[in-house]
């Protein structure tokens, strides 16, 4: 795929390529105008914690189990003092559960030793928490923090590389291509976005390009072989 992006995308310039991604926004501004982050939460600790969660879980899911968790642990002093064998039940259905109550407890109690209790802002803090990777730190950046941050989840990911945004695979590199031509302004909506047409039409499986208000933005189709009507967008 990312060579074929390459060839398909040679020729557009990076004005070219900004211009698209703000065609992209506002098609799906329109599209999804009450789009959020999908996992609940109130608080930044109750986002770090929901994001650990959601390692290879549904967000859905992740939003049943953490319901009657964040009022019964509230404080990151509560999680660092929770029964381990206790909170390996009740995170169960979420899956990993022996792995994310150690991580959740090992992040808890980093943030109780270094950060007050609290969930930090900046980016090399966020990092340095046990489990947390850029991904989950640019989320929390850009959603509790309001900082103009861009978090690569599977969804970014994927339309970030058939809209031809990017030629990369790993997240970071993707990072950086997207933090290049996505306004700062936009940037956390501008995931929210594509995490909404991702679940919706972008599928990882047959994507349904047909029923796409952007297909004619993205190359996806063509190199696909999908048939769509020759008009502008």
């Amino acid at each position: 795929m990312s060579q074929q992006l390459r060839k398909s995308h040679r020729g557009e310039t990076p004005e070219e390529r900004t211009r698209r991604v703000q065609k992209v926004i506002q098609i799906l501004d329109r599209t999804y105008p009450n789009v959020a982050l999908a996992l609940s939460f109130k608080t930044p600790l109750e986002l770090l914690i929901a994001l650990i969660l959601a390692a290879q879980c549904t967000d859905e899911r992740v939003n049943q189990v953490t319901a009657p968790l964040f009022k019964k642990y509230r404080a990151a002093h509560d999680w660092v003092g929770a029964d381990l064998a206790t909170l390996e039940t009740e995170i169960r259905p979420t899956g990993f559960y022996r792995n994310k109550a150690k991580a959740i407890r090992a992040c808890c109690q980093m943030l109780c030793d270094r950060f007050g209790g609290k969930v930090p802002q900046g980016l090399e803090d966020l990092v340095s928490l046990p489990g947390v990777g850029r991904k989950t730190a640019n989320i929390l950046r850009g959603n509790p923090f309001d900082q103009p941050a861009i978090g690569v989840d599977t969804h970014v990911a994927r339309l970030a590389q058939r809209l031809g945004f990017t030629a990369q695979n790993d997240p970071d590199k993707i990072e950086f291509d997207l933090n290049s031509v996505v306004p700062d302004k936009v940037k956390v909506r501008f995931c929210h976005l594509l995490q909404a047409h991702g679940r919706a039409i972008c599928v990882a499986r047959k994507p349904k390009c047909s029923a796409c208000p952007i297909h004619h933005a993205c190359p996806f189709p063509a190199r696909a072989g999908i048939p769509i009507s020759p008009r502008g967008y």
